[in-house]
This record gives C-alpha cells, sequence and structure tokens, in this order.
C-alpha cells in the first residue's frame, strides 16, 4: 500500500511536501549519475588522447624502406636479413651484443679479427685508402665480413655513429666494431662484386648495360634520399663517389664509407653546418670549398659527378686526356649542350634510340645536380623521381620498340 492511501482526512499539504522531497532527491540521484559519467567520459577521451599520440608518433619514426617502398632490412642479393646475421655473429663470436643502443652490433674480441683475417693477411685485403685498410674475414661460422682498420680515430667514430642508426637495402650493413690498444676495427657486410668504380674501368665483371647502370643510379640515389629525408637528424654523407659504390652479384648498388659523414644540426632555422672540408677532389662541392658551408646539396652535387661517370666511364679528372676533356663533367656537359650528348656515351655501350634516350636525359639531370648555386639543384628525392621516369621511359620505349619490330616481320 502507497502512503498516500492511508486515510482520507491527510492533509493536501503533507503530500506535496513529500513528493517535492522525492522529487529533490530524485534531482540529487541524476545530477549524480551525469557526474560519474562526465567523469567516465573525460577518462575515456583522455586514454584514447594518450592512445593517439603514441600512434602518432610511432607513424613518425623512420623507416628504412620508405624510400624502396620495401622491407630493406632484406639484402636480396644475399637473401640473409639483419636479424639473421646478428644471431649468426653472436653464435659464431661468443661475443656479447653491444648495450651502448647501437642495434645490430656485436662486440668482437681482437683474438676474433686476426683469426677471422688470418693476422691481416695481404691475400685478404681488399683495398686501401685514406682511412684505412679493408679485408676479408671469415668467421667461425663461415659467414664473411669486410673488416675494416682504421687508422684515423675520427672517421672510426664518425662511421660507427652513421652506420649504428642506419638501415636500409642499397647501404652497407654495421655488423660490430671494436677499440683495442691503437687498433680500431669495423666489422660490416662483405659485398663480394667489387666497386662501380672497377665495373666502369672493365676489372670486374662484364660491361654493365646502360639498364643496369640506371639501376644503379636509382639505388645509390634511394640511399641517399634516406639519409638526408628519413633520419631524425638528415646525414650529410660528403664522400659519394664511384669507389664508395659497392655492386652486389646481382648487380645493385650500396652505398658505403661513412667515415666523413656530418649529422645535421638540431637547430631546425640552420640551413648549412660549418666545418673543414672533406672528401675526394673531383667531387667536392665548389660552394662548400669556397664558404666550408656543408648541406646536402653538397651530396647532391658529388652524385651529379657519379652521373657522369655512370655515362661516360671515365673518371671525374681525367688528366692524360686533351685540354678540354680533362675534367670529365665540364666536358660531357658541353657536348650535351650542343646536341651532341652520344659523343660522350661510353664507347662500349650498345647504340640504340633507348640507350640515347637515357644518356640525354640523365646527361640532364647532371646539369642540374651540378649547377654552381645550392638553390638551384634538385633534392635528392627529386633525383630519385626523375630516374624513375627515365627507367620508365626506357622501358616503354623498348618495348614499342620490340613490338614494332615484330609486326615488320609478321
Amino acid at each position: 500500500m502507497r502512503i498516500n492511501d492511508v486515510g482520507p482526512s491527510e492533509p493536501k499539504r503533507n503530500n506535496t511536501n513529500h513528493d517535492d522531497r522525492d522529487h529533490d532527491h530524485e534531482k540529487k540521484k541524476n545530477k549524480s549519475r551525469r557526474s560519474a559519467l562526465s567523469y567516465l567520459k573525460a577518462v575515456v577521451n583522455k586514454v584514447a588522447a594518450i592512445l593517439l599520440c603514441q600512434r602518432k608518433s610511432s607513424s613518425k619514426e623512420p623507416r628504412s624502406d620508405a624510400v624502396m617502398g620495401i622491407n630493406s632490412s632484406i639484402d636480396n642479393s644475399t637473401g640473409s636479413s639483419r636479424s639473421q646475421m646478428r644471431s649468426k655473429f653472436s653464435d659464431s663470436s661468443g661475443s656479447s651484443v653491444a648495450t651502448n643502443g647501437q642495434v645490430g652490433t656485436v662486440a668482437f674480441s681482437i683474438e676474433e679479427i686476426y683469426k677471422a683475417t688470418d693476422n691481416f693477411s695481404t691475400a685478404n685485403k681488399l683495398g686501401e685508402g685514406g682511412f684505412g685498410t679493408v679485408y676479408k674475414g671469415k668467421l667461425k661460422d663461415g659467414s664473411f665480413v669486410a673488416i675494416k682498420r682504421a687508422k684515423k680515430f675520427t672517421e672510426f667514430k664518425n662511421e660507427i655513429l652513421t652506420l649504428s642508426k642506419i638501415e636500409h637495402l642499397n647501404l652497407v650493413r654495421l655488423f660490430g666494431y671494436l677499440e683495442h690498444g691503437d687498433e680500431r676495427i669495423i666489422v660490416v657486410e662483405y659485398i663480394a662484386n667489387g666497386t662501380l668504380r672497377e665495373h666502369l674501368d672493365g676489372t670486374r665483371g662484364n660491361e654493365l648495360e646502360i639498364s643496369e647502370r640506371l639501376d644503379i643510379a636509382i639505388d645509390v640515389a634511394h640511399a641517399v634520399t634516406y639519409l638526408h629525408m628519413y633520419m631524425d637528424l638528415p646525414i650529410i654523407h660528403r664522400d659519394i663517389k664511384a669507389s664508395n659504390i659497392l655492386i652486389t652479384e646481382k648487380l645493385r648498388a650500396k652505398v658505403a664509407d661513412f667515415g666523413f659523414a656530418r649529422l645535421a644540426v638540431e637547430d631546425p632555422g640552420a640551413t648549412h653546418i660549418s666545418t673543414q672540408v672533406k672528401g675526394t677532389v673531383g667531387y667536392l662541392d665548389p660552394e662548400y670549398i669556397k664558404t666550408y658551408q656543408l648541406t646536402e646539396k653538397s651530396d647532391v652535387y658529388s652524385f651529379g659527378i657519379v652521373l657522369v661517370e655512370l655515362i661516360t666511364g671515365r673518371y671525374p679528372l681525367e688528366p692524360t686526356r686533351p685540354l678540354k676533356e680533362r675534367v670529365t663533367a665540364k666536358w660531357a656537359l658541353q657536348r650535351l649542350n650542343e646536341g651532341a650528348a652520344v659523343v660522350a656515351m661510353d664507347p662500349r655501350l650498345r647504340r640504340s634510340p633507348a640507350s640515347l634516350m637515357v644518356v640525354e636525359k640523365i646527361l640532364k639531370l647532371a646539369r642540374h645536380c651540378l649547377a654552381p648555386q645550392r638553390p638551384s639543384r634538385p633534392s635528392m628525392k627529386q633525383c630519385c623521381e626523375v630516374l624513375w621516369g627515365i627507367r620508365k621511359d626506357f622501358r616503354d620505349m623498348n618495348l614499342a620498340l620490340a613490338a614494332s619490330s615484330i609486326s615488320h616481320h609478321s
């Protein structure tokens, strides 16, 4: 029985007061529910915001395959991934993985290095330069590596710092390093097929066809684009040249030798790095030599020289040639400007409408890269895009010529 049904003589006033109390109590309950719901909604929104920030943050992390469009931790020429190599070296060397934040590096012992190189035997010597001597090494499990015996501490430190930050299909991989007394050792990926310069000289492999040279140019452009654009701080290589470009068995390119590499400054307003001039004569950006100011466009200039090498087969400087041909880029671009790009074409390359088109377009890109003023030079990403277009045109033209030839004979 409801309270307001007890006796007809209950004053109306009391009923009203009781209803008011019930109404106030209900209002308080509703207000409490609304407060709880508001608090819960705020908590949910806050959690969602945190998750969104984390997702954005992780999506901004540099990806090694951003330029390539593929998983660049896999080397298609060897079929080995970095994680596989890392476990291989840990097993073979018995050394512990370095705990200094350098991904995938192994702390080798000097005994392991001596054994791998047969005490730095001249029979295992791969090459020598200003940075030091490079040896072929064989680890306990049969894996081959390249072992660099550094001469200079600064270059050693630069190479370690740079290689430890990068992972890309077209850049050599760091496997480990060692400081022992006066010995400074870097252990990197071994590429058995020599350098681009050796291939252009004809001392390695068969002569490179124009399509293979175009693929190599694209690989190098990918690698340098990655260094400039997809790192937390851009890396300027400072020594892009044909002898620092390694060629795999599948005739693809890997950029090596980071002894002169420099990280860009953290200040977003900075336009250059003021630094001592380092690099190789014939490849050095004239603006860098003149001002001591290093930018990514200095690498673009060096890349332009490499493009000329790929087309002509010549060295950047040819002191034994006639005076007008001694600076190869100047001579080749002069021929281009005269409408005679074919004269600058490596005589070992087969002539065809498609190959002549490639020669002319690559020399035009080289001319753009070698512009005297840095703002006039393209970015490395733009170089990639131009080269992709040239490769597509080359393939399309070859297909059209093949189709035309078939229809002509049918």
